[in-house]
């Protein structure tokens, strides 16, 4: 998730890197099959960008990220025997054949004091935290090692100021992120939670 200047980025990945400006979504964490265990990303626009379908099975250990036509842009493992829970992101449909390091990595934390949730995700030698909320509020922010957000979900509101359900979600990705990354990550919290 380092910066990368535009000129730098080769044409297939100019597609998953936000532009200048910071990129909105809106999350619903709902499949759009049936309405069963998933989540959809939508962009500005009301267009769908990314899907997650689990069907009938809640906090599944293999979760494919995709994009609206299907192709899968990460594959997430939850990592056995691991007691507060560890995910490996592999880009693409990884079948596990071959030995491959993840692109990301997410190790949960627990804070009892503090009461909120908090994860450390490893992208090659960068370093991030995913860091909720609070209790009573839903969302959380991901932030570099330096304490800069680089990615926040809250709970939607409207320009009327009305607040949607908690299923629906707003995400905010700085300019210069990866952006299928940060969703991926969102998927990850949202299996953490049991919300998908």
């Amino acid at each position: 998730m380092a910066k990368v200047h535009p000129a730098e980025l080769h044409v297939s990945d100019a597609c998953r890197m936000s532009s200048a400006g910071r990129k909105t979504f809106t999350i619903w964490m709902k499949s759009l099959v049936c309405h069963t265990n998933g989540c959809t990303a939508f962009d500005s626009k009301g267009h769908i960008v990314y899907r997650v379908e689990n069907y009938d099975t809640r906090g599944s250990s293999e979760v494919h990220l995709m994009d609206l036509s299907g192709q899968i842009l990460f594959t997430i493992l939850k990592k056995k025997l691991h007691i507060l829970g560890c995910w490996d992101g592999y880009r693409g449909n990884f079948t596990g054949r071959k030995k491959e390091n993840p692109s990301f990595q997410v190790k949960q934390y627990c804070r009892i004091l503090r009461r909120d949730l908090v994860c450390k995700v490893t992208v090659g030698f960068n370093k991030y935290f995913m860091v909720s909320l609070g209790r009573k509020k839903q969302g959380f922010k991901i932030v570099n090692s330096g304490g800069d957000i680089v990615a926040e979900v809250k709970q939607k509101q409207l320009s009327s100021g009305m607040v949607l359900g908690d299923d629906v979600l707003s995400l905010e990705i700085e300019p210069y992120i990866d952006q299928t990354l940060i969703v991926a990550l969102v998927t990850v919290y949202g299996l953490i939670n049991r919300r998908l």
